[in-house]
């Protein structure tokens, strides 16, 4: 698993935001897709919250070519499947079970799992996953909380996402155990509705410039 761990930050290729969007139109996928790979970010993550969500993640896997495409809200072995047959180059989920860590251990697509206690933290590390969700972020207590991380459990790295958005991102990010975060601002829903793909391709390339403050 610790070798899935890389390929994971691999394709994330150093990219601070990762955007979570959610599909309600399917005739949206591609167009989104392309305007957030425009904007810099490549690696995006389709939740399965919708009915279109693993068709529209098989379509832009199959014409954008400059995305990198997975799928969150992933919470059973069922979905992990389904959402690796569709294409997806990586998995995540809001938090980690056994069965997960088994299907993720029997496929070659890495699996980011959400964890937020020492517990459950320490779970993934005997599966040999370091690289971690943490969600939800703000509610969960925020870059102090994961500042009190770091010292007992060094190796980790995550992902926080949960109200996280252009106001806050920064502070995140420069929290060392940060590697980047998850946030749907890049694609407001409203955005996504009117089609405006210049608009969202901007917001796009403010949040790939981020860095940590």
């Amino acid at each position: 698993m610790a070798g899935k761990t890389e390929k994971l930050l691999s394709l994330l290729d150093g990219q601070p935001v990762i955007p979570v969007i959610k599909i309600k139109d399917l005739e949206n996928a591609v167009p989104l897709a392309r305007a957030l790979a425009a904007g810099g970010l490549r690696m995006i993550e389709i939740t399965l919250r919708t009915h279109d969500a693993l068709e529209a993640i098989r379509r832009v896997a199959g014409e954008v070519e400059d995305a990198v495409v997975g799928a969150g809200t992933v919470l059973n072995p069922k979905q992990f499947d389904e959402a690796a047959a569709a294409g997806s180059k990586f998995i995540v989920s809001p938090g980690l079970t056994s069965s997960l860590i088994s299907a993720a251990a029997d496929s070659e697509v890495p699996l980011l799992p959400g964890a937020i206690t020492p517990g459950e933290i320490m779970t993934a590390l005997e599966a040999g996953i370091d690289f971690l969700k943490f969600f939800p972020a703000e509610q969960a207590g925020g870059t102090t909380f994961l500042r009190s991380l770091a010292s007992p459990l060094a190796s980790v790295r995550f992902c926080p996402t949960g109200g996280i958005s252009a106001l806050n991102a920064e502070e995140y990010l420069a929290v060392p155990n940060v590697v980047c975060v998850g946030g749907s601002w890049v694609a407001p829903d409203d955005a996504i509705r009117d089609g405006k793909w210049d608009v969202i391709e901007s917001l796009a390339r403010q949040a790939s410039a981020l860095k940590p403050i």
